[in-house]
């Protein structure tokens, strides 16, 4: 299950898999070309074992020992984006956008072709189907492997899964992708199924338990698990797509409506958002100021409750020292065999009578004694 957190809506999240032989310099020529055409403010590869400097130290918290890469960019002049992906697992890539003090648009060209070429050969595989994600995909004819795959989507919580039912065998011109014609903030997150004309009753068979329906001819956007905050089915259920080569504005309405609401945060994107705003490493020159001022803020916050500490342990010995004093007044010098076992709290004049008490007085016994003998004397001599 995913989190019961909700995805900021300053925050863009995707996942995918590269099909290619080297994830990593992909994604260094990627960056590096888009830096030099300005695209990218600037970029950065975290230090890890993909990088030469056999060690791990640098990894993503999230990911350790796995190749991070961040960048930043701008978008409408003064918005500022910061962006992380990670590589697991050799071909595996998550990535995390966040733009600074505004919600994110989708207008905003996808964070995705910032890491890897626009035209998504190679990269753009949703890891959970295993499908392209900007290209249309045909639901198998294989009724089993069907169920398996919609079950697949409707645990997804990264992607937008869509369904279109053709009511009946498209031309080339039913053939156009609905990736290509979403917002572009949404193209490396939609993923497209396409139900032949004789599919839709198993289709509908195998989303039975989630109340969506498929309309002949038309489409249905899938819930995710769990749903978004406010799903409805029949509210994202489209009566008709024509597959002609026109734009379906309804269909397209129905999946950015989707995306904008609030959505539970993908499972394991927890720690990627963590990363990306508590270990971001690509700083300004302003950004790197303000981290020392940090550093020194947090050092003299220390300091002072040392400092602090240092004062209350001496005021704590100065006052034993004071009670000590008080003792040695009222008690005198007595050597520890000498001292009353009796608790602190009684007063003087008691331990004063205990005391004497426990001491012989002189003469005492031989009084005693010699008063005795002589009522026994007396006693004797009478008798």
């Amino acid at each position: 299950m995913s989190s019961s957190l909700t995805t900021p809506p300053t925050v863009w999240l995707a996942r995918g898999r590269y099909s290619g032989s080297d994830a990593a310099d992909a994604l260094r020529r990627t960056l590096r070309s888009r830096k030099e055409s300005g695209t990218l403010d600037d970029f950065h590869e975290l230090p890890g074992p993909d990088t030469g400097t056999g060690s791990d130290t640098g990894g993503d918290p999230g990911h350790p020992g796995h190749p991070v890469f961040e960048a930043r960019w701008r978008v409408e002049g003064p918005v500022t984006v910061r962006a992380r992906l990670t590589l697991t697992g050799g071909d595996r890539w998550a990535l995390a956008a966040e733009s600074e003090g505004t919600a994110w648009d989708l207008r905003w060209p996808s964070p995705a072709t910032r890491f890897w070429p626009e035209d998504g050969a190679g990269w753009a595989v949703e890891p959970a189907t295993g499908l392209r994600l900007p290209e249309i995909n045909p639901l198998p004819e294989d009724e089993r492997d069907l169920r398996r795959v919609l079950k697949a989507a409707l645990h997804d919580s990264w992607a937008v899964h869509v369904v279109v039912h053709e009511a009946m065998t498209v031309d080339e011109r039913g053939l156009v992708p609905l990736a290509a014609m979403v917002p572009p903030g949404l193209r490396h997150r939609v993923v497209e199924h396409r139900a032949a004309p004789q599919q839709l009753r198993a289709v509908n068979w195998a989303l039975r338990d989630t109340g969506v329906e498929v309309p002949r001819g038309g489409a249905a956007v899938l819930p995710g698990d769990p749903a978004p905050t406010g799903f409805a089915a029949g509210d994202f259920a489209v009566r008709s797509v024509f597959l002609d080569g026109t734009e379906p504005a309804e269909l397209i309405t129905a999946v950015t409506r989707y995306a904008a609401l609030p959505r539970p945060l993908p499972e394991r994107a927890g720690p990627l958002l963590t990363a990306l705003r508590d270990d971001w490493r690509l700083l300004t020159l302003a950004e790197e100021l303000e981290r020392e001022r940090g550093v020194v803020r947090m050092y003299a916050d220390a300091l002072e409750a040392m400092t602090t500490s240092r004062d209350l342990y001496r005021e704590a010995a100065e006052s034993a020292h004071e009670a000590l004093a008080v003792y040695r007044e009222t008690y005198g010098e007595l050597s520890e065999p000498e001292r009353p076992a009796v608790p602190v709290e009684s007063s003087p004049l008691t331990r004063l009578t205990q005391t004497f008490g426990r001491l012989r007085i002189p003469g005492r016994r031989a009084d005693t004694d010699s008063t005795d003998q002589r009522t026994g004397g007396a006693g004797g001599a009478s008798r």
